[in-house]
């Protein structure tokens, strides 16, 4: 007779979807918001569990934060349902989101819901970066630059035999025609953090990662691959896959799954990816703030990055607004001979926004940086100088200091901050916080002419002259909130 036990079961055997419902519900007491991307994406990995070819090579595009990760997170706790047996490999840019994943997923196995449902899947652990079940399956977590030797996806099927038949000839067969069972999978994760994206030696990198190192960790040649994230550039890892590979629709390995934050429906009309999250006037608003971002992360539409780097340009002010802020200054100091000091004077008010109140910017020598600085810095009554210290930066913050008491001012603090990040990565991480919070003095084009150019001209990819102006900017983006905001405030 069947029990109320057995109904449950049945009904998450049935989908990836009515699984992930379940589990969510029983572990965090409310329901599980299904948009109908999570629908295509549980159906896709329905389709994966079971074996089908198209499906073997899997690329997911859909927005950041979009409820991606609880779904592959599923894969992996149906797929030892299906088969205890089964071994995985999760990987992302970041250790610690794949070791909470990981966690999470043995939290999920080893709990009273899943164990009533599923008891014979038994594990032990030994720690979340690495656990097993007793029958050999289990999941290895790993940041996508990390040591993944030793350990591999999937089990050695009956179909791997080359006696049996060869490779093309399965690739086309469904599994009940080559007795093939699903034991696990390569899920790859977000392989590349978003402020990376711009960096060509990142993005090759973890491409190199993926050829050399991830992919030969398949323990069969029908280990399926997920590769599951939001398109960050035309050269990210799957931009990369699918000039190489290409789609399955085009005679190549990969079947895509596109999921842009729009659609658009045959009589034009636009339609939001999934309203609990962004409504369409949201995400327009995203569109309008940053273009580029929006277009490949929201919309996957991959492009190359053209245009200037702040092509929406600077809101510029009059007169300070009414209201509680503390004047404040960034230096980057001139790093080689060819390099521009760029130092500025800004009001941060009490909301984020940075009102540009005075600026340095030559490539003049030291003799005339050093005390020209204190004079900017003392007659802007600054409360706190933040210089950058690499390359000599921090005798020139001494040389600047002591300017600034021979000038009878002491009350600007100054603190010294080793940049370590690249430059060009930084830049373009900030560029929308940058245009939308940092404020220009009207005039700005012809008060400081060759911060303005500097500035205003500087590209997103190709070669820039210097790099001083929007690095000076994005620090002042990176620094907003320090510990001298209320010594020295005034309104």
């Amino acid at each position: 007779m069947a029990t109320d036990l057995d109904a449950t079961r049945a009904w998450t055997d049935e989908s990836t979807l009515n699984f992930t419902r379940y589990m969510f519900k029983m572990k965090n007491n409310r329901r599980y918001v299904v948009g109908e991307h999570h629908r295509i994406i549980a159906n896709a990995i329905d389709r994966i569990i079971a074996g089908d070819p198209e499906y073997r090579n899997t690329m997911i595009n859909v927005p950041p934060r979009y409820g991606k990760t609880e779904l592959i997170k599923s894969l992996v706790a149906k797929g030892l349902a299906v088969n205890p047996q089964s071994l995985f490999l999760h990987v992302s840019y970041s250790a610690d989101l794949v070791i909470d994943n990981s966690r999470e997923i043995l939290e999920t196995v080893k709990s009273d819901y899943y164990r009533r449902l599923y008891p014979e899947v038994l594990v032990f652990d030994r720690g979340t970066k690495k656990w097993k079940t007793t029958v050999g399956g289990g999941l290895y977590a790993v940041a996508s630059g990390g040591q993944v030797t030793g350990f591999g996806a999937g089990q050695v099927n009956d179909v791997d035999d080359p006696d049996l038949l060869d490779y093309d000839q399965a690739a086309a067969l469904l599994p009940e025609e080559t007795g093939y069972r699903f034991s696990g999978a390569i899920l790859v994760d977000d392989p590349l953090k978003p402020e990376d994206a711009v960096s060509d030696v990142m993005r090759e990198r973890v491409n190199a990662r993926y050829e050399n190192t991830i992919r030969s960790r398949a323990n069969s040649r029908f280990t399926p691959t997920v590769i599951i994230m939001q398109r960050l550039h035309e050269r990210d890892l799957c931009g990369y896959l699918l000039k190489t590979e290409g789609r399955i629709e085009e005679g190549g390995k990969w079947k895509v799954i596109c999921l842009p934050a729009i659609s658009v429906d045959e009589e034009g009309n636009e339609h939001p990816l999934w309203a609990f999250k962004h409504s369409l006037a949201e995400l327009h608003h995203l569109q309008e703030v940053e273009p580029y971002v929006f277009d490949t992360q929201y919309m996957q539409n991959a492009r190359p990055m053209q245009g200037l780097m702040y092509e929406r340009g600077f809101r510029e002010y009059d007169v300070l607004p009414v209201g509680h802020y503390v004047i404040k200054n960034y230096t980057d100091t001139a790093d080689k001979g060819t390099d521009f000091l760029a130092s500025g004077c800004y009001a941060e008010f009490d909301n984020g926004d940075c009102y540009m109140l005075d600026v340095l910017y030559t490539d003049k020598p030291m003799e005339f940086t050093e005390p020209e600085t204190a004079r900017m810095l003392t007659r802007n009554g600054v409360a706190t100088a933040t210089i950058e210290s690499n390359n000599g930066g921090r005798g020139f913050r001494r040389n600047v200091e002591k300017a600034c008491r021979e000038l009878a001012n002491r009350n600007t603090a100054f603190i010294d901050l080793d940049q370590t990040a690249n430059k060009e990565v930084r830049i373009f991480g900030k560029s929308a916080e940058v245009q939308n919070t940092i404020y220009m003095p009207r005039g700005w084009n012809v008060r400081w002419p060759l911060f303005y150019n500097a500035v205003t001209s500087f590209r997103r990819e190709g070669h820039n002259a210097h790099d001083d102006a929007p690095d000076m900017l994005t620090g002042i983006c990176e620094t907003k909130g320090s510990q001298y905001r209320n010594k020295w405030s005034r309104t």
